[in-house]
């Protein structure tokens, strides 16, 4: 694995942490839309047993490690003394902009996902980047 200069892992884990909350609270704030949006039925969430059911929230917090690690990674290469919490939130919103919106557009298109389930995910990880880069940003470099 890759070590970037200066990289902070405390800020890299508190960001994964915080936004892995957000999800949870995004989503239990949309859970109805998101549901109908997806085609899921809460008996097809319920249905779920053991791994099957936590496997999905592994995943997820294993992706936002790697994304926050990711992210202070491109925040660090800013330059020095560039680790800012200004210069976060526009990592996080140019890298959703730029990656994650259009992926997610891209996927939902050809899979033929409704509108407004591209708009409830969109936002979810719209809020993950700009909470991560602001945490990174905030805490600074180690």
């Amino acid at each position: 694995m890759t070590t970037f200069a200066g990289l902070n892992y405390v800020a890299v884990v508190l960001a994964a942490a915080a936004s892995f909350i957000f999800g949870g609270l995004w989503y239990g704030v949309f859970s109805k839309q998101w549901m109908a949006a997806a085609n899921i039925s809460i008996d097809d969430i319920k249905a779920a047993k053991g791994l099957a059911a936590a496997a999905p929230y592994v995943i997820a917090f294993v992706a936002q490690l790697v994304m926050a690690y990711v992210l202070a990674g491109i925040l660090g290469h800013i330059g020095t003394g560039q680790v800012t919490l200004h210069n976060g939130l526009i990592a996080g919103a140019i890298c959703w902009a730029g990656f994650v919106a259009t992926s997610l557009a891209v996927n939902h298109a050809f899979q033929g996902a409704r509108l407004k389930l591209t708009l409830i995910d969109g936002g979810h990880w719209l809020g993950v980047l700009l909470i991560q880069g602001a945490l990174i940003g905030w805490m600074g470099v180690a």
